[in-house]
């Protein structure tokens, strides 16, 4: 069994301290085994904020791996953006690594950097040839039992309630990759939403069962319609529970509980709870 926290969206230089120390509280209570953090570490790109962003890390007493998001580069500064390298203060400050890989007896973790600078809105993501090969390459050889994870920043599946919602570009380029290699978790923020679902059901393409949870922003004041949240994953083959940690003013509490299993190639929902907090704004 493997525990997993799933953050993202942190966005230092514009959070709420307290719900940074709630965070921090909350991850010690259930101590994961590993820490993945989907981008947008901080609003600005700027050397300060990626410094208070270094602290939180240097605060976690567990692995993490962590990819970048499109505000962890240079937005007005257009030398750094274009001419020089837009990760300077991120591989600085936070890792040098764009595309960090975990692999254990249970579990295979692969983050891929999807923000991009020279795009023409570089809000939006993107995922290249080299990364849908590097996908190959990671997961084709291990063993049938390792349950095999994917993490970017942009989406690969949008929220129920908005279909239309923009995802990372060239993601029907990378789903046979996924599909082939055996991929079953894909992680993602970028949106401020926490959801779940499985990819078939939108990707009608796609044959064999792939899940994704999209994890809410955790600490900024930033909010879109839902309190901060983070997920915890528990892998427990042939189960995986998925509970998102929704913020209830004064501590992260149990919010929507999903519980999966899976049958052959497909990934079956079992259960679903509201929990008791919803991941509803709690500022309003």
């Amino acid at each position: 069994m493997r525990t997993l926290a799933h953050i993202s969206d942190l966005h230092f230089g514009r959070i709420d301290p307290r719900v940074v120390e709630g965070l921090l509280a909350d991850l010690m209570a259930h101590r994961p085994d590993l820490v993945i953090i989907s981008g947008d570490l901080v609003q600005r790109a700027r050397r300060s904020m990626f410094r208070e962003a270094r602290a939180f890390l240097e605060r976690l007493p567990f692995p993490y791996l962590v990819v970048p998001g499109n505000h962890d580069i240079p937005v007005f500064n257009v030398v750094r953006r274009f001419l020089l390298d837009p990760f300077r203060y991120y591989k600085r400050y936070i890792s040098r690594d764009l595309s960090p890989l975990h692999v254990d007896s249970e579990i295979a973790v692969l983050g891929l950097n999807t923000a991009r600078s020279v795009i023409l809105d570089f809000s939006h993501g993107r995922i290249n040839r080299a990364q849908i090969a590097r996908i190959r390459e990671v997961f084709d050889d291990l063993p049938p039992h390792v349950f095999k994870i994917v993490f970017t920043h942009h989406p690969f599946l949008p929220p129920p309630d908005a279909p239309w919602t923009r995802l990372v570009d060239r993601h029907k380029l990378a789903l046979p990759a996924l599909e082939a290699c055996g991929v079953d978790l894909l992680l993602a923020g970028h949106l401020h939403r926490a959801y779940s679902g499985e990819l078939a059901t939108f990707h009608t393409q796609v044959a064999r069962s792939i899940l994704v949870a999209q994890a809410s922003t955790a600490t900024s004041t930033r909010l879109r319609n839902e309190a901060n949240a983070y997920n915890i994953i528990t892998v427990a083959m042939p189960e995986l529970t998925l509970e998102v940690r929704s913020w209830t003013g004064e501590a992260f509490g149990r919010g929507p509980l999903s519980t999966y299993r899976k049958d052959g190639h497909r990934w079956l929902l079992q259960e679903r709870d509201i929990g008791e907090f919803a991941p509803t704004d709690t500022t309003a």
